[in-house]
């Protein structure tokens, strides 16, 4: 008779074996592809909370475990000012899972929401200033995010309608204010509706967004009123009728033709395409 095994034990087992094709084979393409893990590396794993980033951290501990490229990491979880309720959620759900959490405090929520201009874009920086500051402290020289497939896609289009740029989510990049520190993404080719796959056939549940401004301006439906559900819910419509539309526009931002850009930025320099349109430097007209 075989052995019994633990829960978290099971959940790493659907992981390799149940959702292989969804979840484990994505994730170690991004990573290869992108190469965002080198030998050495000491990565600090970045957990919310939520089910992106739970997953993410057993997702790297399987490569760990696996992986005959030697990096060390420490998973992370600022408590921006969580409720004892969200936060208990996040210590019961590492210690199902087997993820060996280190908290630390702020007070960014009580900060972002005092604010009156783009609470949420103060908030993203702050957690951004702050993990980077905690993982070097620890040593580490890269900090890893659970943005998946499904963000990129949405954030490419958020920037296109909203921000009057075309900017995409990059796997990988270098901080600008923390000299020789390292952001990867190694969900990058990992589709949401999988990880809610994954969630629901292991039975687990996780905090959902636990602003105190999200809260407050919730819809009422479950969804929120942000420019970001608004751009989920496009994304649902289109798919009716070409169940492929995230695939392309993933695949757009991989084969930018900068000879039919008239504009574009490069290390925050902007160009214009008539800067080589008088020159021998340009493409052949289109007939």
């Amino acid at each position: 008779m075989g052995r019994t095994l633990e829960p978290h034990q099971l959940i790493e087992r659907s992981i390799i074996r149940k959702y292989r094709k969804e979840l484990w084979n994505p994730f170690i393409a991004a990573v290869k592809r992108y190469e965002l893990i080198a030998e050495g590396d000491r990565i600090a794993v970045c957990v919310s909370g939520g089910k992106d980033s739970m997953l993410l951290a057993k997702l790297m501990q399987e490569l760990q475990r696996h992986s005959e490229v030697p990096f060390e990491q420490r998973f992370l979880v600022m408590d921006p000012g969580y409720s004892p309720a969200n936060r208990a959620r996040i210590e019961q759900n590492a210690a199902l899972l087997r993820v060996p959490v280190e908290f630390f405090e702020t007070n960014i929520f009580d900060v972002a929401n005092g604010s009156e201009k783009n609470p949420c874009y103060l908030c993203a920086r702050m957690r951004r200033g702050h993990l980077y500051s905690r993982a070097r402290a620890l040593g580490c020289n890269k900090i890893a995010l659970g943005h998946h497939f499904n963000d990129v896609i949405e954030t490419t289009l958020l920037g296109m309608f909203f921000g009057s740029q075309l900017q995409a989510m990059p796997p990988k990049l270098h901080s600008t204010n923390f000299e020789g520190m390292e952001l990867i993404r190694p969900l990058y080719c990992v589709h949401e509706e999988d990880i809610l796959s994954w969630v629901r056939y292991n039975g687990l549940e996780f905090i959902q967004c636990a602003c105190r401004f999200t809260e407050q301006n919730a819809s009422g439906d479950g969804t929120g009123t942000s420019k970001r559900q608004e751009v989920k819910e496009l994304l649902r419509r289109l798919r009716r009728d070409n169940p492929d539309i995230e695939k392309s526009i993933f695949h757009s931002i991989h084969a930018v033709c900068l000879d039919t850009m008239v504009g574009y930025k490069y290390r925050g320099r902007e160009h214009s395409f008539l800067e080589n349109y008088n020159s021998g430097d340009r493409p052949s007209s289109i007939s």
